[in-house]
């Protein structure tokens, strides 16, 4: 049923809300062969200087669309950069200290498999959301950041995201990419989680964590050029 209901729901599309414009510096018959290709990535790609950060895009306007093989070659960029490790190794370190999944036990052997589940579940839910459904539905995966207005407006369209994307038509959508792909990362999830974590409610708890978790990389992305900005200022200034 959603499988049906997918490809004619995203064909209703309208102008993307909040989105950066570019200032027009030249008339048509003038214009660059520059201005059609792909905008760099920010100048400092790692979040905190440490996080992967491949699909944040600062200038909208002058972005071309990815291909089904360029979604799922910066989806494994992203979900097997060396940074990763260590992350999910925190994770499961917290994991473990919390006793979460009891039935792994303590400890090396239940560390172990802490690990494999974070990973496995980050993996799972970073290729259906960035790669495998944005494919299928023409979604653009990349973070468009507005980089212009106030706080409150720019958390607002950083939480508007979660629900509306850009197509590779350049219009907005609705999210299904992260809301349905979630969806799914999640279900799919229950063929490897404990025996007795496998029932709808912890699908669910699997697919809310996922949709904080990519809320909160949403916020880092918009805000972090700017605090990076100013650290270097500040450096500067002495």
């Amino acid at each position: 049923m959603l499988a049906l209901a997918i490809p004619a729901l995203t064909q209703q599309t309208q102008p993307l809300p909040d989105a950066p414009s570019a200032s027009s510096t030249s008339s048509s018959s003038t214009t660059s062969s520059s201005d059609t290709k792909p905008a760099a990535n920010p100048a400092n790609d790692r979040i905190l200087w440490t996080l992967p950060n491949y699909l944040t895009v600062e200038n909208e306007s002058h972005v071309e669309p990815l291909s089904a093989k360029g979604k799922f070659k910066l989806t494994a960029k992203d979900c097997f950069d060396p940074v990763e490790f260590p992350f999910t190794a925190i994770l499961a370190g917290i994991g473990q200290a919390q006793n979460s999944e009891p039935s792994y036990g303590q400890g090396m052997e239940g560390y172990g498999k802490r690990f494999a589940l974070s990973f496995a579940d980050n993996t799972l839910g970073n290729f259906m959301t960035e790669a495998v459904f944005p494919s299928m539905l023409r979604q653009d995966p990349r973070y468009f950041r507005l980089g212009k207005g106030g706080f409150m407006r720019r958390t607002g369209y950083v939480l508007s995201r979660s629900v509306i994307t850009r197509g590779d038509s350049g219009q907005s959508q609705f999210n299904f990419s992260e809301v349905g792909g979630n969806a799914v990362a999640s279900e799919l999830s229950l063929a490897y989680h404990p025996a007795g974590e496998r029932h709808i409610t912890d699908a669910l708890s699997v697919w809310g964590t996922q949709l904080v978790w990519d809320g909160i990389a949403n916020e880092l992305k918009e805000f972090w050029p700017d605090i990076h900005a100013k650290v270097n200022r500040k450096k500067n200034s002495h």
